[in-house]
């Protein structure tokens, strides 16, 4: 097999080599869990028709040999042949790189409007999420676009390069180009820099209080932490609030190999969830709970206080409101 008929591989195949199978299919469009990141929410599409795949989550999409080179995080040619190769289990003749590589097409967003976030559905997924409305608001704004002709809107987190973190309650993407955010504390300088891998980690985090004076650097991608370097450099103290996954691992081995002690993983916060997102979840939760419990239990005792006056021959709370009519 010659690299052309490499090209020809379906996607869908060479991802199932690899142990990777589609979370739901419609029409002609796959939708993953992406195959080379942690995420939860499907955002690797693969469109069967075109044999192209496009990362919401990063931006970025292309052919078999560029989805080749994410998982080996090379952009060698030749190299992601070779793996292609070995995945699909063939021998390949006629190594040379063709002359000709095709464009990833990429969705394109129109007519994109920025809004300030108020209260709408969109707050309150965030708000099932953990997020209330006045974090989101003063952090977040609404975006409004059409995709294909359609109109949608979603939560907006803007980046450093002028694009946008995309989220809703059924969609995870992003708005090119995709960056790294950095959110100030204040005008002077911090010490320390707080690191988490999106920005429902940062809104969690903001959310619970623990941030404090530190400045505030979102990743929006494991794959950004190179990026990220350069902006961490003058800072005393960096905190990991990173996901407790493989990606996170590596990402706080980087960050640790560039900065040495003066990284602190602050994951211990939430041991046993999967970030800081879902710890917020389940603290509001079990809050609400207790919540409950506490109305309940004065609910009880009202009953009790009710029940011992009237077996004493006391006078029941509502009795005296009552009129009866008169008997003629």
């Amino acid at each position: 097999m010659n690299i052309e008929a490499i090209r020809t591989i379906p996607l869908a195949d060479f991802l199932a080599r690899l142990g990777h199978e589609p979370v739901r299919r419609s029409g002609n469009e796959l939708w993953y869990i992406a195959p080379y990141r942690g995420e939860r929410t499907p955002s690797f599409r693969v469109n069967v028709a075109k044999q192209l795949w496009y990362d919401f989550g990063l931006g970025k999409g292309g052919d078999i040999f560029t989805l080749a080179g994410e998982f080996l995080q090379s952009n060698d040619f030749m190299e992601q042949a070779k793996f292609i190769a070995e995945a699909a289990n063939i021998t390949v003749t006629g190594w040379e790189k063709p002359a000709y590589l095709p464009k990833p097409i990429e969705p394109v967003f129109e007519d994109v409007e920025v809004i300030p976030l108020l209260r709408s559905p969109l707050t309150d997924y965030l708000a099932e999420r953990g997020i209330p409305v006045i974090i989101a608001s003063r952090h977040c704004c609404r975006l409004n676009y059409g995709v294909r002709g359609k109109r949608y809107f979603a939560v907006g987190f803007p980046n450093m390069a002028g694009g946008y973190e995309v989220r809703s309650r059924y969609f995870k993407g992003c708005i090119p180009p995709k960056s790294v955010s950095l959110v100030k504390a204040n005008d002077i300088p911090a010490d320390e820099c707080l690191v988490f891998e999106g920005f429902m980690d940062f809104l969690s985090a903001v959310t619970l209080g623990v941030t404090g004076n530190a400045d505030c650097l979102v990743l929006n991608s494991v794959a950004n932490v190179e990026k990220a370097a350069g902006l961490l450099d003058g800072y005393g103290r960096i905190g990991c609030f990173l996901d407790r996954d493989e990606a996170g691992r590596r990402t706080l081995a980087a960050l640790t190999m560039r900065y040495g002690e003066r990284v602190t993983d602050r994951s211990s916060l939430y041991d046993g969830c999967k970030d800081l997102n879902e710890y917020l979840q389940l603290t509001t939760k079990k809050q609400k709970n207790n919540h409950l419990k506490s109305k309940n239990n004065e609910y009880t005792e009202q009953q009790k206080q009710e029940n011992i006056n009237i077996q004493g021959g006391g006078v029941m709370p509502d009795s005296r409101s009552v009129i009866h009519p008169r008997v003629m």
